[in-house]
């Protein structure tokens, strides 16, 4: 068994921001990955055209900043750049290829008992360590809802998970499942990219430009109450998209920033989605009832053939799969039981980072605040 102070499962960007705050402290520690590389979410199940739509300055994790010449809104292979940089600088050596199977709190030798598996070589690997942090963050699985039928579906059907290029889908009748930032961004590259485009929208929501999310921040940050930073987005965006009611996209009633601030959902950024819809290349469904082989019937009595089903539909986390016997810090669904910002801590040093549901900053603010909480706990003698 080896034995580590501090066991972190995950080298996403919150594994990574954790590990750095760590190193900073000269707090020993170890970083587990599933995966062959650090970010595999990022590198291995994000499409091609994806690129944050926050400010740069809003994106950073702790410790480091962008180099000055990096575009306000970091593209995809920019900030898989800074990842590697940012591990470079801190000299973080992840465990790749090491899935955790389990992890229980010993409370007669006051460690957890970790148990992982080498996917390699095969071999059990065990860990005993005084602080456990949970770092694989709320988007480890793709999540694809049960829809009546959607065994029957002949074409293809896959999460957004496993989506790479519009070119792939040229002359395709193609349904995007889920109207998120994902799924308008994935409709949008279908739609330039020629395929026959459908979205289906259930919820209400915002859309913005990043231009006006970034405003809103700065006007935030300047402390300015949210509610009236939100009548003036709701305004702005108005005066820009119009009425979209009359469309399918039907607005909420709590603002953009205090929705996010209150249930973590986000406002959708348009990428010429809109446009598109307003014309009538991306058409617009309510939810849908039936799949009947390649025929998709919808709740309002429309039905419609595709050829390709793309769910965007978010994903899920997966760490009460290996987090036994704990139910001081996540719910059963594996997600923090209290709101932001008392979300980052349960018992017997057991923390999550990157659960908040508020993007990088959100992991940059978990990342410090949990590393030097164990520093204020830790006992350096613990396994002398």
């Amino acid at each position: 068994m080896e034995k580590v102070q501090v066991f972190i499962v995950g080298a996403g960007p919150s594994g990574l921001a954790t590990a750095a705050c760590l190193r900073k402290l000269s707090i020993p520690h170890v970083v587990v990955e599933r995966e062959d590389c650090t970010a595999s979410l990022w590198r291995k199940h994000t499409y091609n055209c994806l690129k944050l739509h926050i400010a740069k300055e809003f994106c950073e994790l702790p410790l480091m900043s962008y180099p000055n010449d990096s575009p306000t809104y970091i593209l995809k292979d920019n900030f898989l750049r800074y990842l590697d940089d940012y591990v470079m600088k801190f000299n973080i050596s992840p465990k790749f290829n090491t899935s955790v199977e389990s992890c229980m709190y010993d409370e007669a030798g006051n460690y957890w008992s970790i148990m992982a598996q080498d996917k390699v070589s095969g071999k059990t690997l065990h860990y005993a360590s005084r602080f456990l942090v949970v770092a694989t963050g709320e988007n480890s699985a793709g999540n694809i809802p049960d829809i009546a039928g959607l065994q029957s579906f002949h074409g293809e059907a896959i999460h957004s998970s496993s989506y790479k290029c519009g070119s792939d889908y040229v002359g395709k009748s193609v349904l995007v499942v889920g109207s998120g930032n994902s799924g308008f961004e994935i409709a949008h590259d279908l739609a330039i990219h020629g395929a026959d485009t459908s979205i289906v929208i259930r919820s209400p929501f915002h859309v913005m430009t990043k231009e006006l999310i970034h405003l809103g921040m700065i006007l935030a940050r300047w402390r300015l109450s949210l509610i009236l930073v939100d009548f003036i987005l709701v305004l702005l965006a108005y005066l820009l998209f119009g009425d979209l009611s009359k469309h399918g996209i039907v607005r909420p009633h709590m603002g953009p920033l205090l929705l996010k601030a209150k249930t973590g959902r986000s406002a959708v950024i348009d990428v010429g989605t809109t446009k598109l819809i307003k014309k009538g290349d991306i058409k617009v469904f309510g939810p849908i009832s039936r799949i009947r082989g390649n025929l998709i019937e919808f709740e309002d009595g429309n039905e419609r053939y595709y050829d390709a089903l793309l769910f965007a539909t978010g994903y899920k986390s997966t760490a009460n799969i290996w987090l036994k016997k704990d139910m001081s810090m996540l719910n059963s669904d594996g997600l923090p039981k209290n709101e932001f910002p008392n979300h980052w801590k349960g018992t017997n040093g057991l923390y999550c980072v990157g659960f908040a549901r508020r993007g990088l900053a959100g992991i940059a603010h978990d990342a410090e605040i949990v590393a030097s909480d164990i520093q204020a706990n830790i006992k350096m003698t613990l396994f002398d």
